[in-house]
């Protein structure tokens, strides 16, 4: 598993927002929801300060890697989603990676364990190289719940 160490942080009154391009799996959730704050085009490509810290929290909150996420800045608090129970979702069609919500060790094929906190995604389709955690190889395939993978013409 490659462990790219790239943290970046951009903060306004309230809130740092946290961006780990390692997690990133390039769902687009991010900017196309609150394109005055993300501008993957510009560089910073992150203005926190493009709009209200609640907007921007519900969009980070759309995040399904948790490649982007904040802390309160008076506090140093994480999102709620660190603390909650583990949960696991999967999309409607089955298709894609399984996203995680909550804290979670994870035990590797080697016996090492890593926790992970907040959001990320788990590989389904196999093709990650950040195994067991997903980098967005699935798409462009026609992965499906079957386990069935066909390239895309």
């Amino acid at each position: 598993m490659s462990e790219n160490k790239i943290h970046k942080e951009y903060t306004n009154d309230e809130i740092t927002i946290t961006w780990e391009p390692n997690k990133c799996i390039h769902a687009k959730a991010c900017w196309k929801g609150l394109k005055t704050v993300f501008k993957p085009l510009k560089r910073p490509w992150i203005d926190p300060t493009g709009d209200t810290t609640e907007n921007i929290i519900k969009q980070i909150d759309k995040c399904p890697s948790g490649a982007l996420n904040y802390y309160y800045n008076n506090t140093k608090t994480m999102s709620e989603e660190v603390k909650q129970e583990p949960t696991v979702k999967m999309k409607a069609n089955m298709n894609g990676s399984l996203k995680v919500i909550g804290s979670v060790e994870i035990e590797l094929p080697d016996g090492s364990t890593v926790v992970k906190e907040g959001r990320f995604s788990i590989c389904r389709c196999g093709l990650s190289e950040n195994k067991p955690f997903c980098d967005g190889a699935h798409k462009g395939t026609d992965f499906d719940a079957n386990w069935n993978i066909e390239k895309s013409e």
